[in-house]
């Protein structure tokens, strides 16, 4: 052997091996990003008309929206400034497709998808690939996540934003770059100017970062962040307390328990060692903003009656990324796969019947359409129509035919002239005169008899009904009774269109 050949053999035994490259993380990412993505957007799309019906809040959305932007603004003035921001983007997508039902849902259905793969990665970050994938997948299964990925409102836009906030977050704090925190606090202040209370999130990521022990540089950029989060939000927080008489229908007792159950479940969960070790730890992030948002809701309730899970639905992003990374963790302990699939069967199976009536009309409080559709059943032409509260005259608006041949008795002036939701009713005594001149009311109220007048307009209303008409028949429908009055005088009323008799009309004689 040559000098040149065994120098050739002595270098390599003694050159240290090459390490292995890495695998790129790119097609985890690309799994974690595009599977929560699809399975929501197929949950989504999955019974979303439910029936070609719509709730109060829809119709609210969907007036709104059909009006031009300056007509939202001086709206705004009024009442329902805290979702002006959505009625404006509302606006804008119904101009550019159309006003339809599906128009009007599909945006909180691809904002879900989007929160559901910021969901994915930000467990991907933190427990791993296949930890992200698990979360990302529940996150979409999770029963308040399908039923408002399904509602025209902006609760959805706003758990994509929290959650894509959370994401910068996460990743915001080992690197520290100015830029990195400016993404943060101006996608924060976006999620917070959609609603109010998204900047519950912010005290939950401000108690991560202390439980976390970061070091005070990156406590004082996040600080800087949030005082302009504060900031920017404060102007709105101002003016819409003017308009605080909109909430007042938030009373009586707190339904609890399924807080208290997720809360529970994604504690018990956090207990596992969860994720890999970092400067942000995967229970110190989903703990809080789990529990905080609603926690400080129900504390401020104490003093004014403040708490729907729906302001604070971005807190289903903790217990997914718990149960994501629990699960992983739990697959990882067991020598068989077999009980994972048995537990993950016996998931899906108990979450078919929540999602089922999800899809239904009966999932919402009320159903517009229904209401609508029996005051134009109950109803005949020339009847004189009468809301008991005025506020309920926006359960008949979103199909302007179903009281076209009626009379308004106490509007003065309608919701779009009078920038206004229900619009302007006239003085207590002229709707009293009104309503004598007409020998059949059908009447709209509350689906409960606990309701008592609350202004001279419904006092005159249901004094008058008292003294001059007796009630011929009600129908009872989600959300509302309709009840067919007529003048003492009139022996024998006719029920409605086509219908020979009181039960005929489909109406409860009472």
């Amino acid at each position: 052997m040559s000098v040149d050949q065994r120098a050739t053999a002595v270098a390599r035994t003694v050159s240290p091996p090459v390490p292995a490259r890495r695998p790129s993380p790119g097609p985890a990412e690309a799994v974690v990003v595009l599977a929560p993505l699809s399975l929501t957007i197929a949950l989504g799309l999955w019974g979303i008309r439910r029936k070609n019906t719509m709730w109060g809040d829809e119709s609210v959305t969907w007036q709104l929206a059909h009006r031009d932007l300056s007509q939202i603004w001086l709206t705004a003035q009024h009442v329902d400034l805290v979702h002006a921001l959505y009625y404006a983007v509302m606006h804008e997508i119904f101009d550019l497709f159309g006003g339809g039902l599906l128009t009007l849902r599909l945006p909180s259905v691809l904002a879900m998808s989007v929160a559901a793969s910021g969901v994915g990665l930000l467990a991907l970050r933190l427990a791993g690939p296949r930890a992200g994938l698990l979360a990302g997948l529940v996150f979409p299964l999770l029963p308040q996540v399908q039923k408002y990925a399904q509602e025209g409102r902006s609760y959805a836009m706003v758990c994509a934003l929290v959650t894509w906030a959370t994401y910068a977050f996460v990743v915001s704090v080992p690197h520290r770059a100015r830029w990195r925190w400016a993404v943060y606090g101006s996608t924060m202040l976006l999620a917070c100017l959609l609603h109010e209370f998204a900047v519950l999130a912010l005290v939950a990521h401000g108690v991560t970062l202390v439980v976390s022990r970061v070091p005070r540089p990156v406590l004082r950029a996040w600080s800087v962040a949030a005082a302009g989060v504060v900031a920017g939000l404060l102007p709105l927080a101002i003016r819409s307390a003017g308009q605080s008489g909109q909430v007042s229908w938030i009373g009586g007792p707190v339904r609890l328990r399924h807080l208290l159950v997720v809360a529970v479940v994604g504690v018990a969960c956090a207990r596992a060692p969860l994720g890999v070790k970092g400067p942000v730890r995967l229970s110190a992030l989903a703990v809080p903003i789990l529990v905080l948002p609603g926690l400080l809701l129900l504390i401020a309730s104490l003093v004014k009656p403040l708490f729907v899970d729906r302001y604070v639905l971005y807190s289903n992003i903790g217990i997914a990324l718990l149960l994501g990374a629990w699960m992983d963790h739990f697959h990882r302990r067991q020598r068989s796969s077999r009980n994972s699939w048995i537990a993950a069967v016996a998931v899906l199976a108990a979450l078919v019947q929540p999602s089922l009536s999800l899809r239904t009309p009966q999932s919402r409080s009320n159903d517009v359409t229904a209401i609508g559709a029996t005051v134009r059943k109950e109803g005949r032409p020339g009847d004189g129509l009468l809301y008991l509260s005025g506020r309920h005259r926006i359960l008949t608006a979103a199909n302007p035919e179903d009281t076209r041949f009626l009379t308004d008795l106490a509007l003065a002036q309608d919701p779009v002239s009078s920038n206004t939701l229900a619009g302007v009713e006239l003085p207590a005594q002229e709707i009293a005169a009104r309503m004598l001149e007409f020998d059949r009311i059908v009447a709209v109220r509350g689906p409960t008899d606990a309701h008592s007048p609350t202004n001279p307009q419904e006092e005159a209303k249901t004094s008058t009904l008292r003294r001059h008409f007796r009630e011929y028949g009600t129908t009872r429908v989600n959300g509302a009774r309709v009840t067919v009055y007529v003048r003492d005088h009139d022996p024998s009323p006719m029920a409605g269109p086509g219908s020979d008799s009181p039960g005929a009309s489909g109406g409860v004689l009472r």
